[in-house]
């Protein structure tokens, strides 16, 4: 059995999300949309435990020849109740694709935010041990205007108020990365897309650093721990591969 992840650029990566799965016996299958196209969406579910859907620099809505195909897939995968986890983009394809409303943000998240848990949030098993509020890496100009139907908000924070949701028992939309390790954020940082933003917010990449090695055990203790939930909660113990 398989975990189909979706990745549309080469910074965006799974990072610590990765190892959590894979220790726990999970199999991983990369698809670089960015580089294949729609024809890196696979044509059926045979095998298939999850999809997670990476972070990237497209946007909903602009086009990206892949993104109608990955929109069906992860349609049919929630459908099937496989587990389905949006990360940043990833989330706003989600969002859209079952049946949400994405559009540009009004004031862009860049560096660390606090996020703020909802009272379903509190209870949420897979936020289970994540402070009621919490640092997050965030880098994005778009976001969720409007969850899916019978969606529940699991987080928040002031300038973007759907933070991360929940549709049915195993289909999460988080729009923070809490992927990243630091050298994941590194990267980021070195990005076209969040240089301009951290000018067009008079912040610098010195400002986000400075913040990061200040709450250093706080952010990596909420990322691992949030990655850890994943791998155990989201999926049948008797479906993982052999290692």
């Amino acid at each position: 059995m398989s975990i189909i992840v979706f990745q549309h650029s080469p910074v965006d990566t799974i990072a610590r999300l990765g190892p959590a799965l894979r220790d726990r016996g999970h199999r991983l299958d990369f698809r670089r949309l960015d580089q294949l196209g729609a024809a890196g969406v696979p044509v059926d579910f045979d095998g298939i435990d999850a999809v997670i859907i990476l972070g990237g620099p497209q946007n909903v809505g602009d086009g990206s020849p892949f993104l109608d195909a990955e929109m069906d897939y992860i349609r049919g995968a929630h459908a099937r109740q496989l587990a389905v986890v949006g990360i940043c983009l990833g989330h706003q394809i989600l969002a859209a694709a079952l049946g949400g409303e994405v559009g540009p943000a009004a004031k862009p998240e860049i560096g660390f935010v606090n996020v703020n848990a909802s009272p379903a949030g509190i209870t949420d098993t897979i936020l289970a041990g994540i402070p009621w509020q919490a640092p997050v890496f965030q880098s994005h100009a778009h976001e969720v205007k409007k969850a899916p139907p019978d969606s529940t908000v699991l987080q928040s924070s002031p300038d973007c108020k759907i933070q991360s949701f929940r549709v049915g028992l195993r289909t999460y939309g988080f729009q923070y990365h809490f992927e990243c390790d630091d050298a994941a954020i590194e990267n980021h940082l070195a990005t076209p897309f969040v240089t301009n933003l951290i000018s067009t917010l008079g912040q610098s990449a010195a400002d986000i650093r400075a913040k990061a090695t200040e709450n250093n055990d706080l952010i990596r203790r909420v990322s691992e721990r949030l990655c850890a939930n994943i791998g155990s909660f989201m999926f049948p113990g008797f479906r993982k591969a052999r290692v």
